[in-house]
């Protein structure tokens, strides 16, 4: 009997239809969808982390990151990209605000919130874009940049700590070749993640128009505003990673 009852369940369980372990398709595939992209991230940093380990010398985030916009020359390093990183993560709280209110059925909450993790989102990008910017037109630093050997080094010291031993010993190859590699990963990394940024935003916007125009309230539930909430926090997730790994080791 009590074999009869488990295969019942078992079969239950494995069944399909449209809410199996109850978690709706969607949802589903939306952890199937940010696993996946984890696996992409997770070889981008380990990429950068090997290049890293196996360089003899490798540029210093604090002499790098350490500027701010309206603070002409000022040494400030790594403030603004905690700012940045402040931006994301307190977005992040909005929308777990906003799904919070779409559990309760608060339109307007839902629509408040997702407004205010707009704001967040495009206030990330527009400091990245800053950041691009700087490290592009003021240090000559760009993805592509620095292969010839021979670049004066005046054009690529500020970026070292010219007081450490490994600075000293390196040679003019050796630093080129670690300043390109450090601008190619490091546009091409938080580019894919400002991707990810970007296209979360286009979602929020969509997803907030059909808020406001009542589409989720008529369905009875706010499950979409989950599915990209999901997505929203795994993207903040990445940025700690990305973070971690560029400005702070």
């Amino acid at each position: 009997m009590a074999n009869a009852s488990a295969t019942t369940v078992e079969t239950k369980a494995w069944g399909g239809g449209r809410s199996p372990f109850n978690v709706s398709y969607g949802k589903m595939m939306m952890w199937f969808f940010l696993l996946s992209d984890a696996f992409t991230f997770g070889a981008f940093l380990i990429s950068y982390g090997t290049k890293r380990f196996f360089s003899a010398v490798w540029p210093d985030p604090n002499h790098v990151f350490h500027a701010f916009p309206f603070m002409g020359h000022a040494n400030l390093p790594l403030v603004f990209v905690s700012l940045m990183t402040f931006i994301l993560i307190a977005s992040s709280v909005t929308m777990v605000l906003a799904v919070h209110a779409g559990h309760y059925g608060d339109k307007q909450g839902v629509i408040k919130w997702m407004l205010w993790t707009i704001v967040g989102g495009i206030a990330f990008l527009s400091c990245q874009a800053w950041e691009w910017t700087h490290l592009g037109h003021l240090t000559g630093g760009l993805w592509g940049t620095f292969t010839d050997p021979d670049t004066p080094r005046s054009m690529y010291e500020g970026f070292f700590n010219t007081n450490a031993a490994e600075y000293a010993a390196a040679t003019p190859e050796q630093l080129t070749e670690a300043t390109h590699s450090f601008f190619n990963f490091f546009f091409t990394i938080t580019g894919f993640h400002g991707f990810h940024v970007a296209s979360g935003v286009a979602f929020l916007t969509v997803i907030l128009i059909n808020t406001v125009n009542g589409t989720y309230h008529n369905r009875g539930h706010y499950e979409m505003i989950e599915k990209v909430g999901l997505y929203w926090h795994f993207v903040d997730l990445v940025w700690v990673f990305v973070f971690t790994c560029f400005y702070l080791l």
